[in-house]
């Protein structure tokens, strides 16, 4: 690891709160207040991820209080309608429920938050047990990682790689996150290689180039 977080279990949160499916509407919402979260995992059994609670399921009981439920726009609105009238964890929970795997890495969970549109995932293990819960903030963790850090693991796998000491003289520099590569190197058409494994360095915001090409043998 290095100290460089990869994967979910890296920066998820691993303490959770959750509700079982028959809690009820106002217990929900006091635990969202209790605990400063915007969302709750329902669980059944032992700990078995069935769906997720949010304030956007909570909400249309609110939007519909003053509502003729008459009205053809919200005729065409059945499922905010149902969720209008819920009062359990059962009836409200957004099911089946996107989740993600500890071992998935920060990419990927990424990937599946941006496509589904989301801000969390329940992070579970292979037969859907909770474990913990990764956001979006959690994934930006990455960009605080230090810039030393960063700098000895684009040194260790990119450049002491691609432009060896016996062959280059280049250097490495980071500052905000921004990876600087300079100095003199064999093979210039090396550079597009260097620039895609130095962004996949976790917490790199950019990468700028100072090079030129000598000759030797």
């Amino acid at each position: 690891m290095h100290g460089s977080p990869h994967i979910v279990s890296d920066v998820m949160t691993h303490t959770v709160t959750a509700i079982g499916r028959e809690a009820t509407f106002k217990e929900i919402v006091q635990m969202m207040q209790d605990w400063k979260v915007s969302a709750l995992p329902v669980l059944e059994g032992e700990g078995r991820v069935v769906g997720v609670v949010s304030e956007a399921d909570l909400l249309p009981k609110e939007e519909f209080r003053d509502s003729d439920p008459d009205r053809a726009t919200q005729l065409r609105r059945l499922s905010d309608l149902a969720k209008a009238g819920a009062v359990t964890a059962g009836e409200l929970m957004t099911s089946p429920v996107l989740t993600v795997q500890a071992d998935a890495t920060l990419a990927q969970a990424a990937r599946i938050m941006a496509h589904a549109k989301v801000k969390r995932l329940p992070v579970v293990d292979d037969v859907g047990m909770l474990q913990g819960i990764v956001s979006r903030a959690d994934l930006l963790k990455v960009f605080l990682r230090d810039d030393e850090d960063i700098a000895k693991e684009v040194r260790r796998e990119v450049v002491s790689h691609l432009f060896p000491a016996s062959t280059s003289a280049a250097r490495v520099a980071v500052r905000d996150g921004v990876v600087t590569l300079s100095g003199r190197i064999r093979d210039t058409s090396l550079v597009p290689v260097a620039a895609r494994l130095i962004r996949a360095v976790e917490g790199v915001v950019n990468v700028e180039f100072d090079l030129a090409e000598h000759g030797g043998s």
